[in-house]
């Protein structure tokens, strides 16, 4: 590992690209983070005593340990959320400036040529910073000044607007802004794949922005460590499809949720809701090699994420399955889940009938909504629910078992 202190927009100019690999989470800053920024930098620009302000590390990877020295991409694992805000910006106040050059070198031609795009370039090579999936196609739009599809990224949209608003509030009065970006400091710390242990240091990372979820470190677990072809070949073929089931939003609400369910079929026990990650790599460890068996751990996640969108998110296709777990999510019952998502798997594999996991879904939604009506505390089902599926007999009677 080596760190140096460095000028953003100097780092940024003098790197040949930047690129987000497929193992971390997309795009997340919300306004909030974007309002802090935005008046930290103009707060910077305004007062000549503040010679700097510091928004943290820019973490990458590279073969060896000399700082962008070669045209290979940087692998971003930590700073994406900031050189993405900051490359809006900078397009933003590229598109306010018109002609105009209020400090030196920030001109439009020279914001997008030194910090946005390496002009002499062809490809994917012409862009300074790639970003995954649909992020990287509402960027790369943005950039080249073209409209955005209706499937484009919610964050990157709703932040690149809120950029245009305030520098057309500002006015003509660009100048502390353009300041304010010069004094823009970070970290620059190149990490060797061959040296450096990249899963202990994300892990140890305590950068500014927001903080990581579950899901997002149990994501980057389980594909950091692979090849690069290993991880674009689970990620696109399990991975992917589940961000894209679980939609943009509800990713973000619902996946730790749902990894703490998963655990517990798994393991008959319930994790912290704050320590779901912990309880995966036990898991792991316990059943798994990776990289070597992690292929069908990313399959399984996959089917029983499935699972999971067709209870929970309404994908449900049978009309009448739908109904039944529409009215248990009136009942608030998520503790549920659990069971429900090891019934949901045995009527995929064939051992329930859609009229039989109908009626089990029933079955639960009356033990749930009785408990209430005789004021039974609630604090229990988690556990009931987790060791329910024990005490089944699935060969012989599986619904009559339910139902006693």
């Amino acid at each position: 590992m080596k760190a140096t202190a460095a000028k953003l927009l100097n780092f940024i100019k003098r790197s040949p690209q930047f690129e987000i690999p497929i193992y971390q989470r997309t795009y997340s800053w919300t306004k909030i983070e974007c309002r802090q920024l935005w008046n930290d930098i103009l707060r910077a620009g305004r007062y000549d005593s503040i010679l700097a302000h510091f928004v943290g590390s820019i973490v990458y990877i590279e073969s060896g340990l000399y700082q962008v020295s070669s045209q290979s991409p940087l692998l971003v694992i930590d700073g994406q959320q900031r050189l993405t805000t900051v490359s809006l910006i900078i397009e933003a106040l590229a598109r306010g400036l018109k002609s105009e050059e209020p400090v030196q070198g920030f001109s439009p031609r020279k914001l997008r040529n030194y910090y946005l795009l390496n002009p002499e370039e062809e490809g994917d090579l012409r862009y300074k910073l790639l970003l995954s999936q649909t992020d990287r196609d509402t960027l790369l739009a943005i950039v080249n000044q073209k409209p955005l599809l209706g499937d484009s990224s919610l964050r990157l949209r709703e932040n690149f607007e809120f950029f245009r608003k305030q520098i057309k509030m500002l006015g003509n009065n660009l100048e502390p802004l353009c300041k304010g970006l010069a004094k823009l400091m970070v970290v620059d710390i190149a990490l060797s794949r061959d040296h450096d242990n990249l899963q202990l240091i994300f892990e140890s990372m305590n950068s500014t922005g927001r903080e990581l979820g579950q899901a997002d470190l149990i994501r980057n677990f389980v594909l950091m460590e692979l090849n690069r072809d290993h991880q674009t070949r689970l990620y696109n073929g399990y991975w992917r499809p589940m961000e894209i089931d679980f939609g943009q939003e509800a990713y973000s609400k619902h996946f730790d949720g749902f990894m703490r369910h998963y655990l517990t079929v798994k393991t008959g026990e319930i994790p912290n809701v704050r320590r779901v990650y912990e309880a995966f790599k036990a898991y792991v460890s316990k059943t798994q090699s990776v990289p070597d068996c992690i292929d069908d751990l990313v399959k399984d996640l996959h089917k029983f994420s499935g699972h999971y969108c067709a209870m929970e998110l309404g994908k449900e296709k049978n009309p009448v399955l739908r109904a039944a777990f529409a009215d248990l999510q009136e009942l608030k019952a998520n503790v549920t889940y659990p069971f429900l998502l090891e019934i949901y798997d045995d009527y995929t594999n064939g051992r329930l009938s859609a009229e039989e996991l109908e009626q089990a879904v029933r079955l639960v939604e009356s033990y749930v909504f009785r408990r209430a009506v005789c004021d039974i505390p609630t604090n229990s089902m988690n556990k009931t629910f987790a060791l329910f599926s024990k005490t089944l007999n699935k060969k012989l009677n599986y619904l009559e078992s339910i139902r006693a």
